[in-house]
């Protein structure tokens, strides 16, 4: 058998590789009929997965040919091979891994023995890029009217289906833990054995686990009507006898390895005079509803379902002493009992270890209370829920006020704002909140401070505390062209994910005319990534999360045609988007910003479009059909917040 030719390739991304001789490889059949392989073999098209080798191999007696390669030296046709027919032949080699070097050798079978080439050529692929991520990418195909699979018994399927008021955590292990409301659609989640703040998990953010009963608390605790009586009777009331409860918001954090805590908010829609239920008019005594009660529960396991209740934390609070009349059932706000009002806590760990809870909604603002960390539980202890005015109640352990939309007159005591959500980044406590009425208007903003127990200031500088506006906004009701868009939009969750990565989570309701009559009741978690802006300001993402890769975006990706939205507040209003051309050469070609010129900046993906900064990410097209990526844009300039999507 004569010399095989030697030769070893290393193998880099888009280098063409090339051995040649005037010698061959020449060998016996065993019939006399000699097997050439030839000493030339290209090497072409390497990337993460795959390659293209080319060689030649022929002869007589040949029944198999091709390439076999693995990550060792030397390969055999035992590892991997891939099979080739005619004489000259180019084989793509798939599935590879990414930046991982191999061997590969091209070989002939005879009836006699396998023919190998003595050595080896070897190439490395390369690292993965986002594109060939992009390229794999599929978008999720769960539909969003889900009014079909709505039942209990469809819950199994629900995914997002039914979020309302949701909190969300990050696990030990490795799951996203979502709590909520008991509200959805139909009240399918509501009623007898089938608990309360029911939870759902997920591991990539997308695809939803509904855990239902028993994920969280199965029976109302005893101490809420306990201590409602309680302060019923040093009251001078009557007991209440048939509690008509509320379960809202609830605000779930881990505290620690094998410690999660939740604060949750149970209400009774009872009348203060006479205790008889509110749901019925005729029992209208001409005063408020009772208070209601942030209580806290504990387990070492989200998935185990099991959370033991450790009582009241705080409850609803009067500035008005005993004063809790009303003159007529569906107005006199201006009179509201309350100052504030236990329900939609969030929970906070500073920077320095210390616990924070705020809460309130609509009555007067919100307040925030120092915590012990061991306990849970107020650091000071409480006195009476009741006294002469702001001053004496905070004295009470009922917390100081951080924000309220309206600081005096009539609707100081009633106003559009709730669910607050605290979160530190980069030396700032941020406050999230939403305004206005759940059903349509519903949006969100937010302001920040240096401290946890504020002041709190919005973008434009203006004391939130105070009784100033709060911008900026993040999310607002909106539809992009073409479809018919989302609205009721905030109260939310906003978390990290312990590696940069922010996010924020509410819920979203279709729009009235929303085809085949569907019911504004329709609530579907919407899931957003957040982007923070130059000044550290946070930018909620226009289209829901979809794990698309985040490959490099260049100017050229940005030129063509957007859909582009003013979020300016329109109370109760959709915002739709309108067109707007990027040109080529750098000119906005049409659109409200025509004969403005863009700049896009690759190292900090921030497109510069009319002096507007925008931060540009690849996400899910949500209205399109099928679905796919896109581009998209939210940015702020003053106190307006702009979003895009690119057609």
């Amino acid at each position: 058998m004569k010399k095989l030719f030697h030769i070893l390739f290393a193998g880099v991304a888009g280098l063409l590789m090339t051995a040649c001789s005037d010698d061959v490889t020449n060998t016996s059949a065993g019939d006399g009929t000699p097997v050439v392989i030839a000493p030339t073999v290209t090497i072409t098209n390497i990337t993460s997965s795959s390659v293209s080798v080319s060689a030649s191999v022929s002869g007589g007696g040949i029944f198999r040919k091709g390439i076999c390669y693995a990550t060792h030296s030397m390969p055999t046709i035992n590892d991997h091979d891939a099979m080739a027919t005619g004489n000259d032949f180019t084989l793509s080699l798939t599935g590879l891994a990414p930046a991982t070097t191999y061997y590969a050798r091209a070989y002939a079978m005879t009836e006699a023995q396998t023919l190998y080439s003595a050595n080896e050529i070897s190439f490395t692929t390369k690292a993965r890029s986002g594109l060939d991520e992009l390229d794999e990418w599929k978008a999720p195909t769960y539909a969003d009217d889900y009014r079909s699979i709505s039942g209990w018994n469809y819950r199994d399927q629900w995914n997002l289906a039914n979020v309302h008021d949701p909190t969300v955590f990050l696990a030990e292990d490795g799951y996203y833990y979502m709590y909520q409301t008991d509200a959805s659609y139909g009240n399918a989640s509501m009623g007898a054995g089938k608990g309360h703040f029911h939870g759902r998990r997920s591991k990539n953010l997308i695809d939803w686990e509904y855990l239902g009963a028993p994920s969280c608390m199965m029976e109302t605790p005893a101490w809420v009507l306990e201590q409602a009586n309680a302060y019923r009777a040093e009251l001078g009331l009557p007991a209440i006898t048939d509690p008509q409860y509320l379960y809202w918001a609830p605000c779930a954090r881990k505290v620690r390895d094998g410690l999660y805590r939740m604060y949750y908010a149970i209400g009774l829609d009872n009348f203060i005079k006479t205790g008889k239920s509110s749901r019925d008019a005729a029992n209208f005594d001409g005063s408020w509803t009772e208070r209601a009660f942030i209580g806290m529960m504990e387990t070492a396991d989200p998935a185990s379902g099991q959370w033991e209740d450790k009582g009241m934390v705080i409850c609803s609070a009067s500035d008005r002493g005993t004063n809790w009349n009303r003159s007529k059932i569906d107005g006199d706000y201006g009179s509201a009992y309350f100052r504030y009002n236990a329900i939609d806590p969030t929970f906070i760990i500073t920077p320095e270890g210390e616990h924070w809870l705020a809460y309130g909604s609509w009555h007067s603002g919100f307040a925030i209370v120092q915590l012990n960390p061991e306990t849970g539980k107020t650091l000071q202890p409480l006195g009476k829920p009741w006294a002469a005015n702001a001053a004496e109640l905070e004295a009470n352990g009922y917390g100081k006020r951080i924000n309220t939309r309206v600081a005096s007159g009539t609707w100081a005591r009633w106003q559009g704002s709730e669910g607050p959500e605290i979160v530190y980044h980069d030396g700032y406590y941020y406050l999230f909140m939403a305004y206005d009425g759940l059903d349509i208007p519903y949006n969100t903003r937010v302001v920040r401070s240096t401290r946890v127990d504020g002041p709190y200031s919005g973008i434009d500088g203006a004391n939130v505390t105070n009784g100033a506006n709060a911008f900026p906004i993040v999310t607002h009701p909106y539809k992009f062209y073409g479809d018919y868009g989302w609205v009721g939009i905030s109260h939310c969750a906003v978390w990290d994910d312990g590696n940069g990565n922010w996010y924020y989570c509410s819920q979203q309701r279709f729009p009235g005319n929303y085809p085949g009559n569907a019911s504004n009741a329709v609530m579907l978690g919407g899931v957003r990534r957040i982007v923070w802006d130059d000044n550290g300001w946070p930018l909620v993402m226009p289209e829901r999360y979809a794990a698309v890769p985040q490959a490099e975006i260049t100017a050229d990706d940005i030129i063509g045609v957007w859909e582009h939205i003013d979020l300016g507040y329109s109370q109760g209003n959709q915002k739709s988007s309108s067109d707007m051309t990027f040109d080529a050469d750098g000119s906005i070609k049409s659109g409200i910003w025509k004969g403005g010129k863009w700049s896009f900046d690759p190292q900090t993906n921030t497109l510069t479009a009319n002096g507007v900064k925008l931060k540009v990410s690849r996400e899910c097209d949500w209205e399109a059909s099928p679905r796919r990526h896109t581009l998209v844009y939210a940015g702020i300039n003053g106190i307006k917040t702009y979003w895009g999507k690119k057609r």
